[in-house]
């Protein structure tokens, strides 16, 4: 049977040497090693009577968490003025962490009052693993919990307890709503968990402490990493779409503010002279019964492209799934200018239809490849943002979109410059690759660790007092 040990047993493949920001491979495996040696299973174990956490050493309790904890009731109709506010995107998934720098300057809904020491669980979207320790007093939304651990429990404890995969996925199957799932109050208060002498709670929570911090190091220092490598990777389609290939050019006044240079034989034109933009939409005759792939502004990111899509049929989707994309096309989201939505059409699924919050560029004199970097070059990025409207949610229109500059060589340039951008972006793409199936990894022995020692899997002890260093 799988458990969390086997993660522990298990190796990191492929060879991530991330020297320059991060762990390399080497330390990476060191540190699974040693976990693995390090820590073995009690000596005795029963039946704990509950599905999820099937079997715990011999010595622990199950209990019901409403017996360990008190669930605080109070609440008030506004956030008072001077209270810290937590709402569910304050609290990171899976790890335990707040991130409180942006707080909202007005709270209209009710919120939920806890005090420093209790514990905090979100209630919606249990998957998500939205569980933290407050050390303050303040205020949450109502979709948090807030428990106050009872004298003979361990506040970190209890959190890493909650944060256990196997209770989240349990409490998952609790849930209502399909849109927005949630579980009831009464439901978490009444499922078990495991429950160690007191003494040995803090054991466990103090290994947590220590050996997460370490992994959230590790993790913090690859992802670093990989923002390295996505400046790089900005840098050098900015260099290449304004100033060629060949570094010896001899360049001449653009006549814009931004590039203040282009080679000599490069020209600058309005984009609507080089491209046609919206060619194609969706009637609203159209068959109800159509089957269509929707692509909306949040499943469009600037590296990846399209990074997925939603199956609907015409007479159920949303009314901006109206625009017709092209293999070739250009999309770029005119409203939120600041998430940079960018993205070539590769060979077109079937029934492909984008978001009328994108500009569909479709080239008519330029290569469609070279005109996507183009669009991603910062330069014209920032130029779509300076045009963009609003404070909230910015916006700019199309016309004025396309009525913005662009720098371009000839035609067999654009094409050269396309293929060598497409060949040094994709050596990037496969570090950052590496880099992340590495932090995956990482995550999942944070993960794997926190389970196994707050089900008893391992022995804490034995591994504090007689593991190697």
């Amino acid at each position: 049977m799988y458990t969390e040990l086997d993660v522990l047993h298990t190796p990191m493949k492929g060879n991530v040497n991330c020297s320059s920001g991060g762990m390399n491979y080497k330390n990476v495996q060191k540190y699974f090693t040693q976990m693995a040696q390090k820590f073995t299973p009690y000596s005795r174990y029963k039946t704990s009577g509950i599905e999820w956490i099937k079997e715990i050493p011999a010595h622990w309790d199950v209990k019901r968490l409403k017996n360990i904890a008190s669930l605080r009731v109070s609440k008030f109709g506004i956030k008072p003025d001077d209270s810290i506010y937590v709402g569910l995107e304050h609290i990171e998934s899976w790890t335990g962490r707040l991130l409180l720098q942006d707080q909202p300057v007005n709270v209209e809904s009710v919120v939920g009052q806890f005090r420093a020491g209790d514990v905090l669980f979100g209630k919606l979207r249990p998957y998500l693993a939205k569980v933290a320790r407050s050390n303050f007093d303040g205020v949450s939304t109502s979709e948090i919990l807030a428990f106050q651990p009872k004298p003979n429990c361990c506040q970190s404890y209890m959190m890493y307890c909650l944060l256990n995969e196997a209770y989240i996925g349990w409490i998952d199957t609790l849930t209502y709503g399909a849109k927005m799932p949630r579980v009831s109050p009464e439901q978490i208060c009444t499922n078990f968990v495991p429950f160690p002498p007191l003494a040995e709670q803090r054991a466990i929570a103090a290994f947590l402490d220590r050996e997460t911090t370490k992994l959230d190091a590790l993790i913090e220092k690859k992802e670093r990493l990989i923002a390295l490598i996505q400046e790089k990777r900005i840098a050098l389609i900015s260099r290449v779409v304004t100033q060629s290939l060949d570094p010896s050019v001899c360049m001449k006044p653009s006549g814009i503010a931004w590039p203040k240079e282009i080679p000599v034989h490069w020209k600058v034109k309005r984009l609507k002279h080089l491209v046609t933009v919206n060619d194609e939409v969706l009637a609203e005759t159209t068959d109800p019964g159509l089957e269509i792939a929707y692509v909306d502004i949040g499943s469009v990111d600037a590296v990846e492209g399209i990074t997925d899509t939603e199956a609907l049929v015409f007479g159920d989707a949303p009314s901006r799934a109206r625009r017709i994309v092209r293999q070739g096309d250009v999309i770029i989201s005119t409203v939120r200018t600041y998430l940079k939505a960018i993205a070539r059409i590769e060979p077109v699924q079937a029934g492909l239809i984008v978001s009328t919050g994108f500009a569909v560029i479709r080239p008519k004199k330029l290569d469609d490849r070279f005109v996507a970097y183009v669009l991603k070059a910062p330069y014209f990025v920032e130029s779509v943002v300076a045009h963009s409207v609003g404070v909230g949610y910015p916006a700019i229109n199309a016309n004025t979109l396309i009525g913005l500059n662009i720098t371009y060589p000839p035609l067999l340039e654009q094409r050269a410059i396309a293929a060598f951008l497409d060949r040094e972006l994709a050596k990037l793409d496969a570090l950052v690759s590496k880099v992340r199936d590495a932090i995956e990894r990482l995550q999942e022995l944070r993960t794997a660790l926190i389970s196994a020692a707050v089900t008893g899997q391992i022995d804490i002890r034995i591994g504090e007092t007689h593991g190697p260093a």
